[in-house]
């Protein structure tokens, strides 16, 4: 009974800090893929598939379109529709012009109305920021004003208790932002105020959604919800022309024109490491962004395929003790957990052509998992 209290409790007082808009968004991100399932209205085939254990749904694919940009590696996904689709429904993509979600018509409309109805990750980030800098030097002036009084008291013979000395320094726990930190938003606003009067023409979207390549072809291939063309072309790309086009756009620059299929069709080839890496994670339910505390290192199976490679990997060197003890902390202070994940590259010898023509060939692939956390010693003392 005391539990259901503590539960009921909590619900509360959740719906009173920011209740109303997680509600929000648990509707607007309720689907972590862009494929969705709708309920069957017929009662007939509601009952007969019921008798079978069958569940009455039916599967909705969305047919969102892209096109193919081989300068910057990424899929171009320009329908506003489209764009909402593959962000709510699994973040996909990242907006050109934006942190992460495209935003950049909305922070233009602020900037326009001088009010926030909607408001963006980038003025989250502004405000947060101007709050961590407001901190510090509140924190530098009690520091400051903590040791005159120490002087002062060393002088006249006093003590100051510790209880004193706390009082003077502000806590992290207990500090409470300005009113000129809290208005941040709409002075990030206004700084663009007069560029925006000089053009009351209406504003056109400028942004477009960006695909990286394990992306784009995570949504063409598992998913069937992405068609893919090559600028100024009407008829979608082919899976098998999007396989070698994501491939040869990894090679170096003189060999992309005289290379050969065995040249591009090769095991360690970047577009293949790096979507094997991606589909094993959100195969899992994890959403793979950049930034991501997942190393991924290449592990070839026969070293002396390295030797002929034309592709130069990441990560494929063993890493200095100082570059991981630093990665580590940095993780560790933003409470991420590092984890080294070594893709396995299958030897050339054990891997024909026709298997490198097609997703098949991920199944000589394997992945295996180091999780470090760095220790310290009076948080872990058992």
């Amino acid at each position: 009974m005391s539990s259901v209290n503590q539960s009921q409790s909590r619900g509360n007082s959740s719906q009173k800090k920011g209740g109303r808009k997680r509600n929000e968004n648990n509707v607007i991100y309720a689907n972590p893929l862009p494929i969705t399932f709708s309920r069957v209205e017929n009662r007939f085939t509601v009952t007969a598939l019921g008798i079978f254990g069958i569940s009455p749904a039916r599967l909705l694919k969305p047919q969102c379109k892209g096109t193919f940009d081989p300068i910057t590696r990424s899929v171009w996904i320009t329908d506003p529709k489209d764009r909402a689709i593959l962000w709510r429904r699994g973040f996909f993509g990242k907006g050109n012009l934006s942190r992460s979600e495209p935003s950049w018509l909305v922070r233009q409309t602020n900037i326009r109305t001088a009010v926030g109805r909607q408001t963006t990750s980038e003025e989250v980030t502004a405000k947060r920021r101007a709050e961590r800098k407001q901190f510090k030097l509140d924190r530098a002036r009690g520091i400051a004003a903590a040791a005159a009084e120490a002087e002062s008291a060393f002088a006249e013979g006093r003590i100051i208790s510790a209880e004193e000395t706390k009082a003077l320094i502000p806590s992290a726990a207990t500090w409470k932002p300005s009113p000129s930190t809290q208005n941040v938003t709409l002075s990030f606003l206004e700084q663009y105020q007069g560029a925006a009067d000089l053009d009351a023409e209406p504003l056109e979207d400028m942004e477009h959604m960006q695909l990286t390549f394990s992306e784009a072809f995570f949504l063409t291939w598992a998913l069937d919800c992405l068609s893919i063309r090559r600028p100024n072309a009407l008829e979608p790309m082919t899976l098998p022309e999007i396989w070698i086009a994501f491939q040869t756009t990894h090679l170096p620059p003189h060999l992309q024109a005289y290379s050969s299929q065995e040249s591009i069709l090769r095991p360690d080839n970047p577009f293949l490491l790096n979507y094997f890496f991606f589909h094993h994670y959100r195969s899992l339910g994890w959403v793979v962004k950049n930034g991501f505390a997942v190393v991924l290192i290449p592990v070839y199976e026969d070293a002396r395929d390295a030797e002929s490679s034309p592709f130069s990997l990441s990560n494929s060197e063993p890493f200095t003790w100082q570059w991981l003890s630093t990665i580590n902390r940095v993780n560790s202070q933003v409470q991420k957990t590092l984890v080294l994940s070594y893709v396995t590259i299958p030897a050339l010898s054990r891997v024909s052509l026709t298997e490198l023509t097609s997703p098949a060939c991920f199944e000589r692939y394997s992945i295996r998992e180091i999780i470090i956390r760095r220790f310290v010693p009076a948080r872990m003392r058992d």
